[in-house]
């Protein structure tokens, strides 16, 4: 018996990009950016993270005008906590269910090692923002950093997560 790979003829290999724009330090951002980001660094501050020590802060810009905090909260019974992201989104879901989210800001730190490169959102806070993005037929913005230094922007969460899953394909 011989065994071997088949591959298509009509096979084709496919490039998918993502673009950022990327500062040095939350100092180089807009000023209103700075301010959401600032925000975004307090929340962090009050994380419930006694498992991981990881902290994450959220904050939220809303075409209201409104801004919207969450931080990451834990529990033991794992996965039953929530990211700083979804709790921000959810949120804003359910205090402002008409209003569109704008611009987010993220930031996290760890209590045993420096983060100190843009951390992005996670694949299931991916998954969130992109069902209120969809929902709202408008980009979000957003900003990532870690503890300090450089900060990511992406114009959308396409970006983060080019082949989403969504209602749609349901």
């Amino acid at each position: 018996m011989k065994f071997g790979f088949f591959f298509p003829i009509n096979m084709k290999e496919i490039s998918i990009t993502s673009k950022f724009t990327a500062f040095d330090s939350v100092s180089e951002l807009p000023s209103d950016i700075q301010s959401l980001m600032e925000q975004a660094i307090e929340i962090r501050k009050k994380a419930y993270a006694p498992y991981s020590r990881f902290r994450v802060g959220a904050a939220l810009l809303l075409d209201n005008g409104k801004i919207v905090l969450g931080s990451n909260q834990e529990n033991a019974a794992y996965p039953s906590g929530l990211c700083a992201e979804r709790v921000a989104i959810f949120s804003a879901g359910a205090l402002y269910p008409e209003a569109k989210i704008v611009r987010m800001a993220i930031t996290a730190t760890s209590d045993t090692n420096p983060t100190l490169t843009p951390i992005p959102p996670c694949g299931a806070c991916r998954q969130s923002i992109s069902e209120y993005e969809i929902k709202q037929e408008l980009p979000i913005q957003i900003y990532f950093m870690g503890e300090s230094g450089s900060v990511y922007k992406s114009d959308s969460l396409k970006n983060l997560l080019p082949l989403m899953f969504d209602k749609k394909l349901l």
